[in-house]
């Protein structure tokens, strides 16, 4: 907190320059008009703006953190162990008909044997915890150790904060995931010696940036229990039993519900009945952040998916089997990445707007 407070300090210079509205200006060459100088990184004399001074001191707690390497040493191996039982029978899961043939590289994080889950079902697992350990205490610890207070009665917005700490966080995280996701590409490349077509290359990316875009959802969750909530344990208690619930207990409810609305006897239902009571069920299962990370990795890894509801006979009709291109995949599952977008968009916004109302004196 002293490496923030003095660097802060020093960067009140730059503060009451953009305060008094001074230009910074230089002279363009060949030119006697004047350009701005940015601001957002820094001034001329090398002093860092605060918002990122406050997101380097975010990054190293993080880094440096007890919690955040245990939770990267499970992910890892995890991880490392879904791509071992890939490796192991990818061999099998390839057949001579298999219109996937030509994408190879992608079963390594899809193919699983049944004793371990695939990469991406590890992925959609661990993801939120990750994104709750990063930010269940972010803004109550240090309201309880009194340094809020210190650190906003410096020459800073107070949103600087607040955006900071899920700036670090996001940023740590996206670290993380692409540095896992090339390591699975680098040891399959290294182990069966086939290198990824330029298609599989671009949906194990966008791919990596789906799972960010999860992550940032419970990040923002727990972001915002932590601005609700005075204690540590109580936002971190609260973001858990969220997730336990999306998790277990609403898929049982979605079921209960299915079962009370499905006919009495399933042989005298029509096809169009049973069709409804399926879209009701995806619907409802939708709502789930999960499913709609499930639905978006599965048909960006899988291009034969063509679709993620029920279909008629009159629409497989004369429907050639193979693979769709990525354009076309990315079309089917941008409803599922729109609908994760706004909702990670949604926790930010809330947790902002109570941050910007929140006592930040200690009592």
């Amino acid at each position: 907190m002293k490496f923030i407070t003095n660097t802060l300090k020093e960067a009140k210079i730059m503060d009451n320059q953009m305060a008094q509205n001074l230009p910074l200006t230089e002279p363009r060459s060949n030119s006697n008009t004047m350009r701005i100088v940015p601001q957002w990184f820094g001034n001329e004399n090398g002093v860092k703006h605060p918002f990122w001074v406050i997101v380097q001191k975010e990054i190293s707690d993080h880094v440096r953190s007890w919690r955040f390497i245990i939770l990267i040493a499970i992910i890892a191996l995890t991880c490392i162990g879904s791509m071992y039982t890939a490796l192991a029978n990818i061999g099998h899961a390839m057949k001579a008909s298999d219109v996937q043939n030509s994408f190879f590289f992608l079963k390594l994080f899809t193919v699983s044997d049944g004793t371990m889950p695939s990469f991406f079902v590890f992925i959609s697992f661990l993801g939120p915890l990750l994104g709750i350990s990063l930010g269940f205490d972010a803004i109550n610890s240090e309201h309880n150790r009194g340094t809020l207070s210190r650190v906003l009665a410096q020459p800073i917005h107070r949103d600087y904060l607040i955006n900071a700490k899920f700036t670090g966080a996001l940023f740590v995280i996206s670290v993380m995931f692409f540095a896992l996701g090339f390591l699975v590409m680098g040891l399959g490349l290294i182990t069966i010696g086939i290198p990824p077509t330029a298609e599989e290359f671009w949906r194990i990316v966008f791919f990596i940036l789906l799972s960010i875009f999860y992550v940032a959802f419970w990040l923002n969750l727990s972001i915002l229990f932590s601005v609700r909530f005075r204690q540590p344990a109580t936002a971190a208690l609260a973001g858990i039993a969220i997730w336990l619930f999306l998790t277990v207990f609403y898929p049982l409810i979605v079921s209960l519900i299915m079962k009370a609305l499905a006919p009495s006897q399933m042989e005298m239902a029509s096809p169009l009945q049973m069709l409804h009571l399926d879209e009701l069920r995806i619907t409802l299962m939708r709502i789930l952040p999960n499913q709609l990370f499930s639905d978006a990795t599965t048909t960006l890894l899988m291009p034969t998916v063509r679709s993620l509801g029920p279909l008629t006979m009159e629409q497989v009709y004369g429907t050639i089997p193979g693979p769709l291109p990525l354009g076309q995949s990315l079309l089917i599952v941008w409803p599922q990445v729109t609908g994760l977008v706004a909702a990670t968009i949604t926790c930010f916004v809330l947790s902002y707007v109570s941050f910007m109302k929140k006592e930040i004196r200690s009592r």
